[in-house]
């Protein structure tokens, strides 16, 4: 009967230690000590200094737009996208490579009304603000888009420039 006890506790612990560890809001190993790295970065530390590039979402004589649409980047930088869609329809940023930018068009196709929760996109409705933090830790050319269907063939997509 103790030795029972005694796992029982042992088990209460590791359970109880392993909910410690993730970060409040987070699910186990989703804390923000060790962000996942991809091939276009990270996400970033909005607590450190970050320099603000603003990003206007729009539509105009049948075209959609991201004002800027190009950037350039030092390897290692932080940047803080300040995002505002001036336009009269939902629209979305996403960075990531062109590649995987292209492929999950094609998912999104399958599903307009998917909505991303990632570090590196946001939704915003109409006259909305958001805001993304990412670390540009790999040199390169990399991709904006906004993914839902029809608007990256309208011309809503970008290049960042990593150098």
């Amino acid at each position: 009967m103790k030795l029972r006890n005694v796992f029982a506790s042992a088990l209460a612990i590791a359970v109880l230690s392993a909910a410690a560890s993730a970060a409040p809001g987070h699910k186990p190993g989703e804390g923000h000590d060790h962000p996942e790295e991809t091939a276009y970065g990270k996400p970033g530390d909005p607590k450190k200094p970050a320099r603000i590039v603003q990003i206007v979402f729009r539509e105009d004589d049948g075209k959609m737009l991201f004002l800027p649409n190009n950037l350039k980047v030092r390897k290692g930088e932080q940047i803080r996208f300040q995002l505002r869609n001036n336009g009269v329809l939902d629209h979305e940023f996403v960075v990531g490579t062109v590649e995987e930018n292209l492929k999950h068009m094609k998912e999104m196709e399958k599903n307009p009304d998917m909505e991303h929760d990632d570090p590196n996109a946001k939704r915003l409705k109409p006259k909305a603000t958001g805001e993304i933090v990412w670390q540009f830790t790999k040199a390169g050319t990399f991709d904006f888009s906004c993914l839902i269907p029809g608007h990256r063939q309208a011309g809503m997509f970008g290049t960042i420039i990593v150098e």
